[in-house]
């Protein structure tokens, strides 16, 4: 499985951002997908995810009500739109995919949950 990130860029804060991350390879629709972030000189953290059949996601506290992941299986991509971004949110973005499912819970954010990562793109936000 191979995973293509994409819709990184530099943004004033307060605007918005959509990326994009592209699966191949395998059938990609029964993964679950998730996003990760991490900042320079910090580690990688969970940001969201979502079930193979996008009924079921789970987001970190800090971008709740902000950010919203979700998928296009027929695509076999997923998406994740970022609304009202701060100076804090300027990161790497990773997209995951894992051959799991999603609880709803605080069980989504555990790394190991997820098998295949992307490259990263990078997000920054200018105050």
């Amino acid at each position: 499985v191979q995973l293509q990130a994409s819709g990184g860029g530099l943004v004033q804060a307060g605007g918005s951002l959509r990326l994009s991350c592209a699966v191949s390879g395998r059938t990609s629709s029964t993964y679950a997908m998730a996003w990760f972030r991490q900042a320079p000189g910090k580690e990688r953290e969970f940001v969201a995810a979502i079930s193979w059949s996008g009924n079921r996601d789970y987001y970190a506290d800090p971008v709740k009500g902000r950010f919203t992941i979700s998928r296009d299986n027929a695509k076999n991509t997923v998406y994740l739109q970022m609304n009202s971004l701060k100076p804090e949110d300027t990161a790497v973005y990773y997209c995951a995919a894992g051959n799991t499912y999603i609880t709803g819970t605080y069980r989504d954010t555990d790394r190991g949950r997820y098998d295949y990562w992307g490259q990263g793109t990078l997000v920054t936000v200018s105050s």
